[in-house]
């Protein structure tokens, strides 16, 4: 991870808060219920200015942290589906429904009806009792009465439960929809039911996050917003004509939010800690268009920066370095939302650049509750600290629960490939001269310093001590 130009990696096992790396499969994310909840309340916010659901001000990226262990998302298929295609009535189908009650809207008064066992709810087909809007062959849900003996009062309608009731209104409408194909055919009852049950279909593919994000907006739309990526560069026009409006959003937030000192975010402290970079900006033939280095992606609302993303773009990754906002708009939820835009983005550079496929989000910290909300991004993985082996973080958990420093990959043979091999290869820079550590060694006066180079190179490994440069005094 990096601050400014200090780039550092935490010794695992010695913090008193380890933090583990986290990336998120950004090819696979799926959104969660909080994220669409907080990705439609954008939409209303710009289309018709709504903030009736405003609420309190978040932590940057804070949501809902109980989605962290309650979401699993499988893989989903990325091929697509007709709506027009018929979906079997199966017990598959009858659960996807149930499952797609938990989004609906409905209301308390709308829930608060009579209840029924789930056991009674039977489907019927009748073939002889026409009903209204329906061809002559149509299916009905019909309720078996409750079984005597068991405490009911059968003068009374029977009780309902809110989910069951939601539940018959679905399979209702397919039936009827599903039976509408067959007009004009004399089927019998039996016929129906088989070629309802066997007829060959996909369900629905679930909304991508583009379709939250790109979604086109009425004319009279209320507000404005831009996202522009600008390159962290004085010698970029966008950069250096935003940067004083930058640099105090950047004052603000840090002031309302971390409660630091006008003199602990004053622009010569927004420069070294967001705008100084390691990187130097590269265009590469098969890289994305923006090319790789470090960026700012600003959130222009109504012609005035509302918050600004840092974000390093890579050959196989975005990687979110900070992310500060204006505390006004704290009711939009900006960090999840901020999260949602560089996931949707890091898809987009895919399109270009094939390797570019991961969404980094710096460091996961299960230690602390406040830091969790990024193992909610699924599907999301962890770093072995040990083996620097990704393990899904469904794996790593538990393990987190019971201890707050643990080695991921369960193979106890496991080793890490990457670790140094060869200490004479590492590359030191002395006396303003590039040279292996071996030939340092030789000239070196005073002590040995092996041990501390040894460190060094534990840490960063041999790949990573060979394409850099040891300074050496």
């Amino acid at each position: 991870f990096r601050s400014g130009k200090y780039v550092y990696k935490p010794i695992m096992n010695q913090t008193c808060c380890p933090q583990y790396t986290i990336r998120c499969q950004a090819l696979h994310f799926q959104t969660s219920k909080s994220h669409k909840k907080v990705l439609k309340k954008m939409l209303k916010f710009i289309s018709k200015g709504d903030v009736s659901k405003a609420v309190g001000e978040e932590e940057p990226m804070d949501s809902h942290i109980e989605d962290v262990v309650t979401c699993d998302y499988a893989y989903k298929s990325e091929s697509h589906v007709s709506q027009s295609e018929l979906t079997p009535l199966s017990v598959d189908h009858t659960e996807k429904v149930e499952n797609e009650d938990k989004d609906t809207g409905e209301t308390k008064e709308e829930v608060n009806e009579q209840k029924v066992e789930s056991s009674s709810l039977q489907i019927r087909v009748d073939k002889d009792t026409p009903v209204p809007g329906e061809p002559s062959h149509s299916a009905k849900i019909v309720h078996a009465p409750p079984k005597p003996g068991k405490g009911a009062d059968l003068s009374k309608p029977p009780c309902r439960k809110a989910k069951d009731i939601r539940k018959e209104r679905k399979l209702q409408k397919l039936l009827q929809n599903q039976t509408c194909t067959f007009e004009g055919s004399r089927l019998q009852g039996g016929d129906q039911v088989f070629l309802l049950q066997n007829s060959k279909s996909k369900p629905n593919q679930p909304k991508t996050i583009e379709d939250f994000v790109f979604v086109p907006l009425p004319d009279d739309a209320r507000h404005k917003l831009e996202v522009r990526l600008v390159p962290v560069s004085f010698e970029d026009p966008q950069f250096k004509s935003s940067f004083n409006q930058s640099a105090t959003l950047f004052a603000k937030y840090q002031m309302a939010i971390h409660k630091d000192t006008p003199s602990d975010c004053g622009e010569n402290e927004f420069t070294r800690f967001l705008c100084d970079s390691p990187l130097e900006a590269e265009n590469a033939p098969n890289g994305p268009e923006c090319g790789y280095g470090s960026f700012h992606q600003q959130y222009w609302l109504d012609g005035k920066i509302i918050a600004v993303g840092v974000i390093d773009i890579l050959p196989y990754c975005v990687s979110s370095v900070y992310l500060y906002y204006d505390p006004d708009y704290s009711f939009l939820s900006l960090g999840v939302y901020s999260a949602l835009r560089e996931i949707a983005f890091t898809r987009q550079l895919h399109e270009k650049a094939p390797d570019l496929c991961f969404y980094y989000m710096g460091f996961y910290i299960h230690s602390c509750p406040k830091m969790r909300y990024k193992g909610q991004y699924r599907p999301s993985d962890l770093l072995c600290p040990e083996t620097y082996v990704w393990t899904p973080i469904e794996q790593c958990l538990p393990l987190l629960e019971h201890s707050k420093y643990s080695r991921f990959n369960q193979d106890e043979k496991a080793v890490d490939e990457g670790r140094i091999k060869d200490l004479g290869r590492v590359r030191v820079l002395h006396k303003r001269t590039m040279m292996p550590y071996s030939v340092y060694k030789k000239r070196r006066k005073g002590p040995s310093d092996e041990a501390s180079v040894q460190q060094y190179a534990s840490l960063v490994g041999q790949t990573c001590s060979e394409r850099m440069l040891l300074f050496r005094s």
